[in-house]
């Protein structure tokens, strides 16, 4: 998965939403947080995002079932008992049957491949963080000739999932730790289906982070390319910076 995160390190690899239903939206979330049950999240990838995404999900409550191609690795067990009693480790076809909700913290190159192998997606509620490799162009990263987003793709190639694309501009390290932030985090996201994007809201929410409803999937495309304008200010101040959009007053 090309985040900021790796595109910071080496290079390879919004659109304003409708502020009031995003408020609503998050006041909404917060009021169910703490109620019903809470269904296994399923995370495929147990790299730093996936690592830091499934700790955190994990700590507030969600059963979370790391998708690995070897979930017996020393490394991806380490991860499991790092992440706490809630946390396994299985096969990518075992933990996406288990997961109510699946996060592709994983490179966007081959998903498209990975798929048959992931079986039966109909219904779930699918979490798209990833990001095409950019063009670099005098030392800076531009989205790729490639006009659909990763989020309109992967709908196109599951039609039967619930596709929402959020978390793709915040950085693994500010998502385990989003005080380092010093201040508010917004996390913007996108999506066709109106519960699912609901759902994402609510998960947003319980992370301590402030969620923003972009509109429909195809706003996809801004959320991805707000990510590069976070890329262009880390590299000219040399500095992290996170995203946060106030809402203006009335």
């Amino acid at each position: 998965m090309v985040q900021r995160r790796s595109v910071l390190t080496g290079l390879t690899g919004l659109g304003a939403g409708a502020a009031l239903a995003s408020f609503s939206m998050r006041t909404r979330a917060q009021q169910r947080s703490s109620s019903g049950t809470r269904e296994t999240i399923a995370v495929l990838g147990t790299g730093h995002f996936g690592g830091a995404i499934g700790k955190r999900l994990s700590a507030i409550g969600y059963p979370v079932v790391y998708g690995s191609r070897t979930p017996d690795a020393a490394r991806v067990q380490t991860l499991v008992t790092d992440s706490g009693p809630r946390a396994s480790a299985a096969p990518q076809m075992d933990a996406a049957s288990r997961g109510a909700i699946v996060v592709f913290a994983v490179p966007w190159a081959p998903v498209k491949a990975l798929l048959p192998g992931l079986g039966d997606l109909k219904g779930k509620l699918l979490i798209d963080p990833m990001i095409a490799k950019p063009k670099v162009v005098g030392g800076y990263p531009f989205p790729p000739d490639m006009p659909p987003s990763t989020a309109e793709q992967l709908q196109s190639w599951v039609p039967g999932a619930q596709v929402v694309k959020a978390f793709i501009t915040i950085s693994y390290r500010t998502l385990a730790n989003p005080e380092r932030a010093g201040g508010p985090i917004t996390i913007p996201f996108a999506g066709a289906d109106r519960r699912a994007k609901e759902r994402v809201a609510q998960l947003i929410s319980e992370l301590g982070l402030d969620p923003l409803n972009a509109g429909p999937l195809v706003a996809a495309r801004y959320i991805e390319n707000l990510l590069w304008f976070e890329v262009a200010c880390n590299l000219n101040n040399r500095k992290p910076f996170e995203l946060y959009m106030r809402q203006v007053p009335a």
